[in-house]
């Protein structure tokens, strides 16, 4: 399990990340474009990945990071749930989703 600080003090760890608000939920962000969010109520955390990273990740357990419906899905958009995440898988996760904004900036 990880909480919504542990998960907010690991977005915020990359270099250049900022966080701001979105809609119903809070946003992590880096060169103005979006990589991960954080539903608090719900322990839900959404990161944006390349459609390969997604299959990788969601191959492990759906019911524990999976495409979030419709078509944000189809676009790499991952939901993670927190409550039953663990921290390393987490961690590299949110690697992936960052890399993947810094590396479209080059």
């Amino acid at each position: 399990m990880v909480t919504a600080l542990t998960f907010r003090q690991m977005a915020l760890s990359f270099k250049d990340t900022v966080e701001l608000p979105h809609f119903e939920r809070t946003s992590f962000r880096v060169n103005k474009k979006i990589f991960a969010t954080l539903t608090e109520k719900e322990n839900l955390a959404m990161v944006k990945l390349s459609l390969i990273d997604q299959s990788v990740f969601c191959a492990f357990d759906k019911t524990v990071i999976y495409p979030v419906p419709g078509g944000w899905g189809k676009t790499g958009a991952t939901y993670i749930d927190l409550d039953k995440i663990k921290k390393t898988m987490l961690q590299d996760a949110l690697t992936c989703a960052y890399q993947n904004i810094i590396t479209k900036k080059k």
